[in-house]
């Protein structure tokens, strides 16, 4: 399964099914999977803790680190399809949303080279 061929549905049916071959939708609720979540994105932080950015980027080149991160990243993953699964989210459609919000607030040609969005960086206006 590549993200070439691999669709959303793909990835939350299989967390689906993962899920309910182990009865853990009675655990799954939005509190417990948005807690769960944080906890696998703090674990994912952990990797690159008290490094350089430029440190980081070489770090994920090892393959013992990305192995490890690309796992972090995954787990974080499963928790958003789980999340999305248990309030019946279409995470695509919420996504779409978000970007044309974002493609608002960041226009590319005022954010260029700056993560401010404009409101916030009187330099850029």
């Amino acid at each position: 399964m590549a993200d070439a061929s691999t669709t959303i549905q793909d990835l939350r049916n299989k967390m689906a099914s993962f899920v309910s071959a182990r009865d853990w939708e009675q655990f799954h609720d939005p509190k417990n999977l948005a807690m769960a979540l944080c906890a696998e994105a703090a674990e994912l932080l952990e990797h690159f803790l008290w490094i350089s950015p430029e440190k980081s980027k070489l770090s994920v080149l090892e393959p013992e680190k990305r192995k490890q991160v690309s796992e972090e990243i995954a787990d974080v993953t499963c928790l958003v399809m789980a999340l999305c699964n248990c309030i019946k989210l279409d995470l695509s459609d919420a996504l779409n949303a978000k970007m044309i919000k974002n493609e608002i607030k960041y226009p590319a040609d005022k954010c260029r080279g700056n993560y401010m969005a404009p409101s916030n960086n009187p330099s850029k206006e």
